[in-house]
């Protein structure tokens, strides 16, 4: 190869290089607003606030009132020392619970076995109030990833102002703690 075409070739090849790079610093905004790919969403995707039946207090009765959380995003998510919460501070911590990718899992009121879709907060009194209440959910660093808040004079809405669209379905597991009672609170 002649000094020429040496040369031509450096060129050629910094040319591209450059071009590359300019190529790639035009595709990080559009990254960086959110058009590029989504990490895990979790998110509290429905509500069983009001237990079907009389609400007795039995164990079958406190396990029909639940709250469902999903990731709706493709990653698995670690659930380990997240908390659900309700207005009155009853709080239900999770531990060794990973959440699939597009998969939920229902948190139960009552006593009862974890499974790979349901774990149970081992209490003996409801939790959600039937008439107005908020589940608040917060991730291991206490930061709020989301809320629903629901009043019966307004029944249907979900608190985000699009109602129970019922997203999701049950496909891993886990289990908690800081369980304990609580008073009644509206149940028939």
């Amino acid at each position: 190869m002649t000094a020429s075409q040496t040369f031509t070739a450096r060129r050629l090849a910094a040319a591209a290089l450059s071009a590359a790079a300019l190529v790639g610093a035009a595709a990080l905004p559009a990254a960086a607003d959110g058009a590029g790919p989504r990490g895990p969403q979790v998110e509290i995707s429905k509500v069983q606030y009001d237990a079907p039946g009389h609400g007795s207090r039995s164990n079958r009765s406190l396990n029909e009132e639940w709250v469902q959380i999903t990731n709706s995003g493709r990653d698995s998510v670690n659930l380990d020392d997240w908390t659900l919460s309700n207005r009155q501070g009853r709080v239900y911590t999770f531990h060794h619970l990973r959440l699939n990718g597009h998969s939920s899992v229902r948190v139960h009121t009552g006593v009862g076995r974890d499974t790979y879709r349901d774990v149970y907060q081992d209490r003996r009194n409801f939790v959600w109030d039937d008439r107005k209440d908020t589940a608040t959910l917060r991730n291991d660093h206490r930061r709020v990833v989301d809320t629903i808040t629901w009043d019966a004079r307004h029944h249907g809405d979900d608190g985000r102002g699009h109602g129970d669209d019922g997203r999701g379905h049950g496909d891993d597991r886990g289990h908690g703690d800081n369980h304990g009672g609580g008073p009644g609170h509206g149940h028939r």
